[in-house]
């Protein structure tokens, strides 16, 4: 792949980066703080105006037609700012491209636009459950046939964007007498749909400003046009998806971490101590070497995964290996920078401590990093089986 970006991608992420510091940055501890949502809601159609909302996206749905290279570029940016913020910006982008690839031309051509054009502030996913989250496979979310409309009930859980999505892709169980997976449907459920609920925000640890709740489907009604892709092809689905999604969290992280050091190197060149500043000591000197170094290679292995998704070549192993690399650079970083720091990164007088807070949970959603691990190590083994 060539490493150097095009005049579009630079333009993508200097346009990103301009927004990110001038309308992100300053709302981004109003949001962790509980408050603010308002805004949040004109910043996301904001980035929807500005094309952000659709960069893998074809023209003629609304979308920017940039590119995965693009995409991870600007997420990485934005999430330099606010990753509450960023973590919408993914989910949305991913949910208009799930909807590209599988969906019929009317389902196409009836949620993308309002995906891409910010009518709709978000999509989300509704794939976890209680009991699977590791192990989608084992979800108990059922839809059965009802004359010409799917009744689906179950509860999805830790559901990004839930209050404020336009549209969410749901999965559930339609063929039960078949293995574990192999009878699992993908629907498109509009919000307002009488049966769907949105339950209770969670109390997060990081990422505050991005509402995570529960959404319960009972006695919930849709068509059988609903279904997106093939019936009883929705576990393929979720795989495929959370390969792509791999390649926004990894950048996601990406951009949380170099956040942190950025304000860690910047307060080490000015903080004295014995005398001289701690930037002089060779111990502190080596910290910023070896996470920078890391940070580094965290980019080569997402723009390595995004071109590979990107010219349509096969990027499982590669987009496991860079969110995997990426997002545990990402958390030794943030506390790298809180080390660096000493007492003054501890406060919520530096957005370093809300850095540490955000940059968690990467290592946990779109696959653990065990998780990675063992789609690495299965990739690995079937190049030789």
């Amino acid at each position: 792949m060539k490493l150097a970006l095009n005049d579009i991608q630079k333009q993508i992420q200097n346009s990103a980066k301009r927004f990110a510091e001038a309308e992100l940055a300053p709302l981004a501890a109003t949001l962790d703080a509980g408050t603010g949502r308002k805004t949040l809601l004109q910043n996301l159609k904001k980035l929807a105006d500005l094309g952000f909302m659709g960069l893998n996206v074809d023209t003629q749905y609304g979308g920017t037609q940039a590119g995965v290279v693009a995409f991870s570029v600007a997420l990485t940016e934005i999430a330099k700012a606010c990753a509450a913020t960023a973590v919408t910006v993914s989910v949305t982008n991913l949910i208009g491209e799930v909807i590209q690839s599988i969906g019929s031309e009317e389902q196409k051509n009836k949620y993308i636009p309002k995906l891409c054009n910010g009518e709709y502030a978000g999509g989300s996913f509704c794939l976890s459950e209680a009991g699977a989250g590791s192990d989608p496979s084992g979800m108990q979310t059922r839809a059965t046939l009802d004359g010409n409309q799917w009744v689906i009930n179950g509860t999805k859980m830790w559901i990004s964007s839930a209050e404020h999505a336009g549209v969410f892709v749901v999965w559930a169980v339609t063929d039960p007498t078949v293995a574990r997976g192999k009878g699992i449907t993908c629907f498109l459920v509009e919000r307002g749909t009488p049966g769907v609920t949105i339950g209770k925000a969670e109390n997060k640890m990081g990422q505050r400003g991005s509402c995570t709740n529960p959404v319960i489907f009972e006695d919930c009604r849709v068509p059988a046009n609903a279904i997106l892709g093939k019936p009883n092809d929705g576990f393929r689905i979720a795989m495929a998806e959370l390969a792509g999604g791999r390649i926004g969290i990894g950048s996601l992280a990406l951009g949380i971490a170099n956040a942190a050091m950025d304000i860690a190197r910047q307060y080490v060149c000015e903080r004295e101590q014995f005398d001289k500043k701690i930037s002089g000591f060779q111990g502190v000197q080596w910290m910023l070497a070896d996470t920078y170094t890391e940070l580094e290679a965290s980019r080569l292995l997402l723009m390595n995964a995004a071109y590979l998704k990107e010219t349509g070549q096969s990027f499982v192993k590669e987009a496991a290996m860079a969110k995997l690399f990426a997002t545990e650079a990402a958390n030794d970083a943030c506390y790298k920078a809180l080390q660096l720091m000493g007492g003054a990164g501890y406060t919520e007088e530096y957005p370093l401590e809300r850095f540490t807070r955000d940059v968690r949970v990467t290592t946990i959603y779109e696959g653990t990093s065990e998780v990675q691990r063992v789609i690495i190590a299965r990739e690995l083994l079937r190049e030789i089986a």
